[in-house]
């Protein structure tokens, strides 16, 4: 593969998630009958919806060093609990669940001195009306070499906007692990989510915060500059997969 064809793929697909963006504000309000939901019925749905926008971070633990960058697309896809999934039919019946739970991401992370690393995601759910901005700090406890493992301490913060019906938010804490082997580097993490979800146009005023537990693991495969990655996660009982394609150094 030539340098030009993955530096093409990024621009082609940043192109898309910005025109997905642009469809997604007029295409807004995907939630629009909140009131139809019970307190039960709209912890299920924000259950589903925050498990689905909360960070996840589609690469391993390992510190990138100072001159350490990563930028990529990437696309996740999540399936609710039966429960989770009829909340958010009951809120939208012409809801369409598959695409409802789709998300696609702009991705971007940055090494920084004493083995942190920060990152930010600029996300769209078109099925569900909504963008997601999402932002994480990650600390090295051990950074790792030929012999040993790679540990690191992750605090995760996600947001939705255009969303006039919903306001969600979910803050996250995990630990990882990781290990290379030449140019594959599975890792796996456990750690814990809070969602804050707020109906605020519902006639009933709707308020859930969930605690969610949080368990992940993937795969990073470095092919040269070129970087691709593949990760499942399980936050409460919302299961989803996701793959990135991008360049690291």
């Amino acid at each position: 593969m030539t340098m030009k064809k993955p530096f093409s793929f990024l621009a082609c697909a940043t192109l898309g998630l910005v025109l997905g963006m642009a469809a997604t504000t007029a295409a807004a309000d995907r939630l629009g009958n909140l009131d139809a939901l019970t307190d039960r019925e709209f912890r299920y749905a924000s259950e589903a919806i925050g498990a689905a926008m909360s960070y996840k971070p589609l690469a391993p633990p390992e510190p990138q060093g100072l001159t350490g960058f990563d930028i990529g697309v990437s696309l996740t896809s999540s399936s609710p609990s039966y429960k989770g999934a009829a909340a958010l039919e009951k809120a939208n019946a012409n809801l369409y669940l598959d695409d409802a739970m789709q998300s696609y991401r702009l991705d971007i992370h940055k090494g920084l001195p004493f083995d942190v690393d920060v990152g930010a995601y600029f996300a769209n759910m078109p099925g569900l009306g909504i963008d997601v901005r999402g932002l994480e700090a990650r600390y090295a406890l051990l950074s790792g070499d030929f012999a040993t493992p790679t540990i690191s301490l992750r605090g995760g913060y996600t947001y939705a906007v255009n969303s006039d019906d919903l306001y969600i938010n979910t803050r996250s804490l995990d630990v990882s692990v990781s290990k290379g082997f030449a140019m594959l580097t599975p890792y796996a993490g456990v750690g814990y989510v809070w969602v804050d979800s707020d109906g605020r146009r519902a006639a009933n005023h709707l308020q859930s915060s969930p605690e969610l537990n949080k368990y992940y693991a993937g795969i990073n495969m470095g092919l040269g500059l070129l970087n691709l990655a593949f990760e499942t996660d399980i936050t409460g009982d919302t299961v989803s997969w996701g793959m990135k394609l991008g360049l690291r150094w």
